[in-house]
């Protein structure tokens, strides 16, 4: 333990811990930028200075020691008069028009701005400008970088994928896609990680907002929404809500007065996912024993275009059914468009997500199984629809909750946890279980698959068959799982993978909190709600069972093969096209 003492308080802490962390120990609020505990502790934006006595220069907190003896100033004039400069520096090669960007209220540099009562920019405005595809899910806009590197470490050190990079040196750093290439040439999976691990509005989703107001205002469409399962763990944090005053059901009543024509759960489809997926591993299982190597879920796009971009030899092993947001769109242009006796062209079918990579999913030339026109015709991250929300002036408060419709709008607490790491494998577990043995386990039979662990494995009783499962979530965790698999140092059944970690409750679509990773939260009000729930298995869902009986037959039929599964191989990421080309020479 060492003692030191901060403007003022002594404070005792362990050996090696940061002055920015005793600082926090001591009640001490010490500002920050590019700083990401345990990811990004450079001390790039010298925002966290602090003046140490005996010491001439300033130093960063975040990344030097605590020191027996040490007296800590972290508010003197000398830090102040650092700070203003250091901000107004950054200001000077940063795009300031927060009126027009989607960070502004939201933006740590316009809080500390504000903070240091910055109202004039003294310096000379250097601001770089490089090309970007606008259609490309992921936006990302140099002049507003302020190079905290953040993007670039979240990408290599916990998804691996190595997206972005440095180029260029002192002044003229930028940061930008490896090697300068264009992003739609290299494998971003489109996780989002380095859209709200961004303290500015330098990365942010591709704004679709538009498109569905312009759906809305067309007579002769008809605008269906479905409700992801994450979604209701977050959609009404910007507002001031909790989970337990906004429940699902408030976004209904939001989303309603805006004029869409139908509200959907997702929670359905993911049900419906559970039923087809569930049967493929029970059909597959022998197969997959043979040939040594797992079925993988297929309900994560940022997921399978990991796979397909960086290791393209397993594409084989995943499932061949769609995400729950695909298969939704496909039965309301087929199945909900013969209930409703409309033509299913004029169905404008929008998700909301809280995904980034469900955008470029629902682009898929190949899913367009129901009619030929995209099942799915345009996706919206939580933000999205929070700032249609606003634009709308709708004053959430106000409402009542307003049921989903039916008749998909009723999901099991299985659907529910689909958006939690370990809740697509618990769900489809407890469904396998009633197809092998005619009997429903007990509901929390395989909890031991929760949890926010990166990577979990466990072995299941199935009818007197040992199933051998894993749980992965976020990429660097997958690309363990899939290195040790092809190395032969683990083998399984079945694998569930969710490209963010802790699943779609820490996608990159939900609204940002700087420095702050709610996964565990969003995930334990899923999980609270498939406590409280009396359906908790996806087969035993009413609108399921009604479904296949008077629509799709059963599962794995012809009907349910054509509108409910896909080809993975029916489009291409750079890195498959790379490995399929080698394979050619």
């Amino acid at each position: 333990m060492v003692t030191l003492t901060i403007d003022g308080r002594e404070v005792t802490v362990p050996e090696h811990t940061s002055i920015l962390d005793a600082a926090k120990q001591a009640g001490i609020n010490i500002p920050t930028l590019c700083y990401l505990k345990d990811l990004n502790e450079i001390g790039a934006c010298r925002v966290c200075v602090v003046e140490v006595e005996g010491i001439d220069q300033l130093v960063a907190s975040c990344n030097n020691d605590a020191l027996d003896g040490m007296v800590v100033h972290t508010n003197s004039p000398k830090v102040r008069e650092a700070r203003w400069v250091n901000i107004d520096f950054i200001l000077s090669q940063h795009n300031s028009l927060c009126t027009s960007c989607v960070r502004s209220g939201n933006c740590s540099l316009q809080s500390l701005a504000n903070d240091l009562n910055i109202y004039e920019l003294p310096f000379t405005r250097h601001l770089t400008k490089l090309p970007w595809n606008r259609d490309f899910p992921l936006i990302r806009s140099n002049q507003k970088c302020i190079k905290c590197m953040r993007c670039i470490n979240i990408c290599e050190k916990v998804q691996t994928c190595n997206i972005w990079d440095l180029g260029n040196r002192a002044t003229h750093t930028t940061v930008n896609v490896r090697q300068g290439l264009p992003i739609d040439q290299v494998d971003c999976t489109l996780c989002g990680q380095c859209i709200t691990h961004c303290p500015v509005g330098a990365l942010r989703e591709r704004d679709d907002t538009q498109k569905v107001f312009d759906a809305l205002a067309d007579p002769d469409k008809i605008v269906i929404a479905q409700i992801a399962p994450s979604v209701r763990t977050s959609w009404a944090e910007p507002f001031g809500l909790t989970p337990e005053e906004s429940p699902v059901e408030l976004l209904v009543a939001a989303l309603k007065p805006m004029g869409f024509d139908y509200i959907f759960n997702t929670d359905f489809s993911a049900d419906l996912t559970i039923m087809e997926e569930g049967s493929e591993l029970l059909e597959r299982l022998p197969d997959l024993r043979a040939k040594g190597l797992p079925m993988f879920t297929s309900c994560c796009p940022g997921w399978v275009r990991f796979i397909k971009g960086y290791y393209p030899q397993l594409v084989d092993q995943l499932s061949t059914s769609k995400s729950p947001q695909a298969m939704f769109g496909a039965i309301i242009k087929s199945y909900y468009a013969q209930l409703l006796g409309v033509d299913p062209h004029n169905i404008y079918c929008v998700s909301i997500m809280p995904c980034v990579a469900k955008k470029a999913e629902c682009a898929i030339p190949a899913l367009n199984d129901a009619c030929g026109d995209p099942d799915v015709d345009c996706v919206l991250t939580i933000r999205e629809v929070d700032r249609m929300i606003r634009s709308e002036h709708v004053n959430v408060r106000d409402l009542e909750p307003m049921d989903f419709d039916a008749p998909l709008g009723v999901g099991s607490g299985a659907g529910a946890i689909f958006g939690a790491t370990g809740g697509v494998m618990e769900a489809a577990l407890r469904t396998a279980h009633y197809l092998v043995t005619g009997k429903n386990p007990k509901p929390d039979a395989f909890k031991d698959v929760r949890g926010l662990k990166g990577w979990k494995e466990a072995t299941f009783d199935m009818a007197g068959t040992a199933v051998r499962v894993a749980v992965v979530s976020g990429l660097g965790n997958t690309r363990r799982l899939l290195d040790a698999l092809l190395a032969g140092e683990v083998s399984y059944d079945f694998v569930e993978v969710m490209a963010c970690p802790g699943g779609c409750v820490g996608g990159g679509g939900h609204p940002i909190h700087d420095g702050e990773e709610r996964a565990g939260t969003h995930g334990e009000v899923l999980y609270g709600l498939d406590k409280r729930l009396e359906l908790r298995f996806s087969h035993e869902n009413p609108e399921i069972v009604t479904c296949y009986r008077d629509f799709l037959g059963k599962p794995l039929s012809e009907k349910a093969e054509q509108l409910l599964h896909t080809d993975q191989h029916a489009w291409e990421m750079p890195g498959e096209m790379r490995y399929y080309s080698r394979l050619g020479e």
